[in-house]
């Protein structure tokens, strides 16, 4: 199991993350992160379940939100949570642009692989921002922090890109795993090759605790679909 913990400045930027700030605030206006680490996964076989399961979640959200505008769904709590997280850098949460393909546009989910659908199924019905690492490439401490000035970090695509102060990320003995606002890093994706796996759900005050458990157990489900064997490392909140 990894080891996972977060530094004050963390806490400090965000309220709700140490226990005296914590303390009488509603679970939904503290900043969390979700962890879910699974061993025992496979991820190279296409799985029936899996893509019965994805035409199921593209009814429900066109059954949920018919008739919805972009107004109405950012007025939907938890997407109005992240978007006023990304309005403070001057950006758009990206999961919007993908709900309105699949519900006004009548877009499919994508298959990408296994582990990465499960999760991008999950978050499209929570809402709830989540990254999937492969733990195999997860050096020594892993620590959820805030970006300082003068940050760089390596995309998922192998570009390096300056990153903007104050933004929720992961990092681990080989710098930054993964931004908010960028994504994640090119060292720890899931591939094929992945047989353990860590999601990370980051919610900003607004989110709350409830879509985080939500989108954790669903990412679970959804991985028990094709990896009924699956073992939880640990399943956690950090900020509560």
């Amino acid at each position: 199991m990894l080891s996972i913990t977060s530094t004050d400045e963390w806490k400090d930027a965000y309220p709700g993350t140490s226990p005296l700030e914590s303390r009488g605030l509603p679970l939904e206006n503290r900043g969390l992160i979700g962890l879910l680490e699974l061993s025992g996964v496979e991820n190279k076989q296409p799985c029936a379940a899996l893509e019965r399961e994805k035409r199921e979640v593209e009814a429900r959200l066109r059954e949920r939100y018919q008739g919805f505008t972009r107004p109405d769904f950012l007025n939907l709590p938890v997407m109005a949570a992240y978007e006023r997280y990304y309005r403070r850098f001057d950006k758009t949460y990206h999961m919007l642009l993908q709900v309105e393909s699949i519900v006004l546009k009548g877009k499919s989910l994508p298959n990408v692989s296994p582990l990465v659908d499960a999760n991008f199924m999950a978050e499209v019905e929570t809402l709830a921002l989540t990254a999937g690492h492969d733990v195999a490439h997860l050096t020594g401490k892993i620590i959820m922090d805030i970006s300082r000035p003068g940050e760089r970090m390596l995309l998922m695509n192998g570009t390096e890109k300056a990153i903007l102060a104050g933004d929720m990320v992961m990092r681990d003995d080989g710098g930054i795993c993964c931004s908010i606002l960028y994504g994640q890093d090119n060292r720890s994706p899931i591939t094929e090759e992945t047989s353990s796996v860590l999601y990370v759900a980051y919610a900003p005050p607004g989110v709350g605790a409830k879509a985080v458990g939500a989108q954790l157990e669903q990412i679970e489900a959804n991985v028990r679909l094709f990896a009924p064997l699956a073992h939880v490392e640990q399943l956690r909140l950090l900020g509560l």
